[in-house]
């Protein structure tokens, strides 16, 4: 099955959050926090949307910033996703 985005929605994968902290300290499983990180999967095709011109700015295979309480989760095919506005997504990391 596959999520297509409409407007200026996003598909995101939530990258995993990390084990460690940098200096070697294991978090166990409620002090970790879900990252902001996420990779792009589908994006919506922009066009007016409530009655602005959106032009979409992110592409597919993109590494984003997504702010904290942004968007919907959901569930597909046991991989879970978020869908966020593209104002949502704060910033692309760029190697």
């Amino acid at each position: 099955m596959k999520l297509v985005p409409l407007g200026d929605r996003v598909v995101l994968k939530q990258l995993v959050a990390e084990e460690t902290t940098k200096s070697g300290i294991v978090l166990p499983g409620q002090s970790k926090e879900k990252p902001q990180q996420a990779e792009v999967l589908a994006v919506g095709p922009g066009g007016v949307v409530d009655g602005k011109e959106v032009k979409m700015e992110v592409k597919v295979g993109d590494q984003v910033i997504y702010s904290k309480y942004a968007g919907t989760e959901v569930k597909l095919d046991e991989e879970e996703l978020i869908v966020v506005r593209q104002s949502d997504i704060l910033a692309v990391i760029e190697a």
